[in-house]
């Protein structure tokens, strides 16, 4: 079944762009994944690969330890594509040379395409495009040509139209290149010659048999949280095994108000799932107690997950799988898969996870990025009301909580957040905001209410808009909003003085605050 599914196979050399070279592929409705640079050769053999695209990245090909691929990967009579350090990586494997630029070239340029070379077709004879480089190319290996230049770069962009090897010194997949989806769909389309049918339902087509394949006769077990992630896998999962499925909604002490009653009602009364209910915050807020490290936080938490599900499967007679909502951004920023690429925080549904444990993983939506899991759970049928709900991280509360975890903490916090998602719902901005919630500070400060001296604790209020949580930007909230959610916080929950609003994007910061 595998081999069956046209794939693009993207390089990644530690651009920052690399994610979004992946979704303006599959915005085309064509599957592509993110390798390392030393992927064996065979696997791209393996997975029915129409075309290969080597990303950017921050290195000079002439550097002592710059990244680099099986030089052989041009001879597979599969279309390659470079893109910025990729581009110069292939003319440095196949003879050419590359030494730095005179003029260095960052932002906007104008430039001038071969509009007879097949990945500029329809594009106009000068467009505007993004960008990023200092070193530049000063002789072309034999079989290539220039089909592109600015006023700064001879030689822009470049093709061996008989070996179907092309490069762009700028980077299409971003907005600043307008022309820039009509380049990757002319490489994709025209040069790869993919088909366009990659749609959800031939993913829940293709994950059903993968995961009757996998499970066989045996049982599994997962991790249903009553989010996005863990609803639409909970839902995939049992459409293909049924009744081979058991969910455990584990109580950790840091979910969100009134979380345990929605998920129980939802899965045990609409979905007709097996779902076992287990109260574990006790276990939990110990093994957390004093602990104030984020990594620390989300590895114990991630490790408990496990030895509970462990514990409870066993109950169950012999189990072998369990199955998690584990995303494609979960696993990119999670594990420095990517060659160059480096490692932001582990989320417990990958780095927090113990070397050792019982079961087997199921993932069905790992290859995906969170609106295409939204997309999915639609065509799974599966309400709106389920689907549009906001990211919420797996170690919960624990890391919106900066500092020791404390029931107390705890209640004033759910409060808060509470608050928040109310009065953002209110003003009909939910389902147009990626994530808005609270966290609580570590820190106290002076108050004055009811003409007495307050040392009380501070609140954080983040609302971020978003397409897939890779990057993010911060929500320019109605001051009304703002004051709204501030005075009812102060007002309502015992313990808090002050509310600040966080107006901070992701990168530098993260959506999180741990």
């Amino acid at each position: 079944m595998e081999s069956l599914r046209e794939t693009i196979a993207i390089l990644d050399f530690g651009s920052q762009y690399t994610k979004l070279i992946a979704r303006r592929i599959r915005e085309h409705k064509v599957y592509c994944e993110i390798y390392p640079p030393n992927i064996a050769l065979n696997k791209l053999k393996n997975i029915n690969c129409k075309g290969i695209i080597l990303s950017g990245g921050p290195a000079s090909v002439y550097d002592k330890n710059a990244p680099s691929c099986d030089k052989n990967i041009f001879d597979l009579g599969i279309p390659v594509l470079g893109i910025c350090y990729g581009m110069q990586l292939t003319i440095h494997l196949l003879g050419g040379k590359v030494e730095r630029a005179q003029k260095h070239e960052y932002g906007l340029a104008k430039i001038k395409v071969d509009q007879k070379s097949g990945i500029f077709e329809g594009l106009h004879g000068q467009t505007d495009v993004w960008m990023s480089h200092g070193d530049s190319i000063s002789h072309l290996p034999d079989g290539f040509k220039t089909i592109a230049e600015t006023s700064n770069t001879p030689v822009a962009a470049i093709e061996n139209e008989d070996k179907n090897i092309y490069g762009l010194q700028f980077h299409p997949e971003v907005v600043h290149t307008p022309q820039g989806r009509k380049i990757i769909e002319n490489f994709i389309g025209k040069i790869c010659k993919c088909s366009f049918n990659w749609t959800m339902q031939s993913y829940i087509n293709h994950s059903i048999q993968k995961i009757k394949e996998q499970v066989g006769s045996k049982k599994v077990v997962c991790a249903l949280s009553g989010g996005v992630d863990s609803s639409v896998t909970a839902v995939l999962i049992h459409l293909a095994i049924g009744n081979q499925l058991t969910c455990f909604f584990v109580n950790n002490g840091l979910l969100r108000k009134n979380e345990v009653e929605k998920v129980v009602n939802t899965f045990r009364g609409h979905f007709r799932i097996n779902l076992d209910y287990i109260d574990a915050e006790d276990r939990f807020l110990k093994k957390l107690k004093n602990i104030t490290d984020p990594e620390k936080k989300r590895k114990i938490i991630g490790r408990e997950f496990i030895r509970v599900f462990e514990e409870e499967a066993g109950k169950l007679g012999k189990i072998d799988f369990l199955a998690q909502g584990t995303l494609y951004p979960d696993v990119i920023e999670s594990v420095s898969v990517n060659g160059p690429s480096v490692k932001i925080k582990s989320h417990h549904n990958v780095g927090g996870l113990p070397k050792k444990m019982k079961f087997k993983l199921i993932e069905p939506l790992r290859e995906l990025f969170k609106d295409e899991v939204r997309l999915l759970g639609r065509e799974l049928g599966i309400s709106d009301e389920i689907i549009s709900r906001q990211p919420f991280p797996g170690p919960g509360l624990a890391v919106r909580i900066i500092g020791p975890i404390r029931p107390e903490s705890l209640h004033i916090l759910r409060e808060a957040d509470a608050i928040v998602i109310e009065e953002i719902k209110k003003a009909g901005l939910y389902s147009k905001i990626w994530q808005s919630f609270a966290v609580l500070l570590p820190i106290k400060t002076v108050g004055v209410m009811g003409d007495a001296r307050t040392y009380e604790n501070v609140v954080a209020v983040r609302a971020v808009q978003s397409e897939d949580g890779m990057t993010a930007d911060w929500v320019k909230l109605p001051h009304e909003i703002l004051q709204n959610i501030s005075s009812r916080i102060i007002n309502e929950v015992k313990g808090v003085n002050r509310v600040v609003y966080d107006i901070s994007s992701k990168p530098p910061s993260t959506i999180e605050w741990e």
